[in-house]
């Protein structure tokens, strides 16, 4: 007598744990996405640039290797290239940032 009475209580949790499932999966899928991280640089630029600006820019650490910093700038640069589109105050300031974390800064800033 015992076994029917459990075997309708397994159903019964179950259809109730398939039930929250199911509103927990549609409350998941109904929210906005959210960037994990962010990945470029955010906010205006400094009137000198700084080291620390330079690596954000290029999204890499301020003491990379020279090969590193080659590679980043390269990357950055094909994305925001004024002949694809990009900006020509946008790449200025990249290849500023190349100079500054190379060490080969005038520090006379952007011609912009």
């Amino acid at each position: 007598m015992a076994t029917p009475l459990l075997a309708g209580l397994a159903v019964a949790a179950a259809a109730l744990a398939g039930r929250y499932g199911i509103r927990a999966w549609q409350a998941f899928k109904s929210r906005p996405p959210q960037a994990r991280s962010r990945k470029f640089y955010e906010g205006g630029f400094y009137p000198t640039m700084t080291r620390r600006e330079a690596a954000l820019i290029l999204g890499i650490r301020e003491n990379a290797t020279p090969d590193k910093i080659k590679e980043a700038h390269r990357r950055v640069m094909i994305a925001n290239h004024p002949d694809a589109g990009g900006s020509h105050y946008l790449a200025s300031k990249i290849n500023e940032a190349k100079d500054v974390l190379l060490g080969k800064s005038k520090s006379s800033g952007s011609a912009f």
